[in-house]
């Protein structure tokens, strides 16, 4: 018999301003015990240097969390040129510098072409990324260096927002991107193009895929509503766990198509897509989950949500 979760059964997805200093699980702990949540999980790391928006799934919302893994991204991050750390961040230690003194945003501006579109990077070594089950980072720490396939990932806008100069010139930067990209393996690579080095000072996320930093709440905020034992408006933070699924269509059912589609059975609905993954939900605005489109045009169940939670 699986052991029962403790804790409450919330659903549903928060968005969180996560804090520097902090790793994601971290924060996401924090928010747990802060909800009392059962079940919860965040959909893909933030440095702790980092800031910004970081959806938490909670309950049966980690069913989709995927979605939000595969999501694009926006960051907003001020690069340093002149200065490599062995980090490729500000929390590194210094490796070298460089006089950036020379440096105008026009010669910026000469070389972000070269960084948009389709680009390869090597993961930093101080990373997540997993080798026989170490993180990167771990082998970082302990002075080993291994091998990290160069991966291809794009920049769908990269912009120059500001540029300080000085012997240790400053970038401000906007870059929307594909998941999987490495902010500070592109201040290095755009410091290294300019002759002189470069790290990340400072990152701020301000969007994951549907979600806006505007939406997002910080964890001082929870603390409090926590404090004042306020869990009804605590829950009201949540957002619906479909929200993460506003790319897909939606297909509505009646009740009795819904029935058999939460027994595992394919249904037949009038004027869906060809193709695909889909949104299914009842016509009553109950979510079901997520179905794909079969070759015959009916509806297969995928995931769907646990009724009650």
């Amino acid at each position: 018999m699986a052991r029962r979760r403790r804790g409450r059964p919330v659903s549903g997805i928060l968005l969180l301003d996560k804090p520097a200093g902090m790793s994601s699980n971290q924060a996401l702990q924090r928010a747990r015990r802060l909800f009392g949540a059962a079940k919860a999980g965040h959909t893909g790391s933030l440095d702790p240097l980092a800031t910004g928006v970081l959806p938490l799934c909670f309950g049966e919302a980690t069913k989709f969390s995927q979605y939000l893994l595969d999501a694009d991204k926006v960051y907003e991050s001020r690069f340093g040129l002149g200065i490599r750390t062995d980090t490729g961040d500000a929390e590194g230690e210094e490796v070298d510098r460089i006089d950036a003194a020379g440096l105008a945003m026009a010669d910026v501006e000469a070389v972000l072409p070269d960084f948009r579109g389709a680009i390869e990077q090597q993961p930093p070594m101080h990373s997540a990324i997993k080798r026989d089950g170490q993180p990167l980072y771990k082998l970082a720490r302990a002075g080993i260096e291994v091998d990290r396939p160069v991966r291809t990932v794009r920049i769908r806008r990269l912009e120059a927002r500001d540029f300080r100069p000085g012997v240790c010139a400053e970038l401000v930067v906007e870059v929307a991107c594909s998941k999987g990209t490495y902010i500070r393996t592109l201040a290095m690579d755009i410091g290294e193009r300019l002759g002189v080095g470069g790290h990340v000072l400072d990152l701020r996320r301000t969007a994951v895929g549907p979600f806006r930093i505007e939406e997002c709440v910080p964890l001082a905020t929870l603390q409090a509503l926590r404090d004042r034992d306020e869990l009804a408006a605590m829950d009201d933070l949540l957002l619906p766990m479909d929200r993460a699924l506003d790319h897909l269509p939606l297909l509505h059912l009646p009740e009795s198509s819904g029935f058999y589609l939460r027994q595992g059975q394919p249904v037949l609905v009038p004027n869906a897509p060809c193709d695909g993954m889909v949104r299914v939900a009842l016509e009553t605005g109950e979510f079901l989950g997520v179905g794909e489109i079969l070759d015959d045009g009916r509806v297969a169940p995928r995931r769907l949500v646990v009724s009650g939670r």
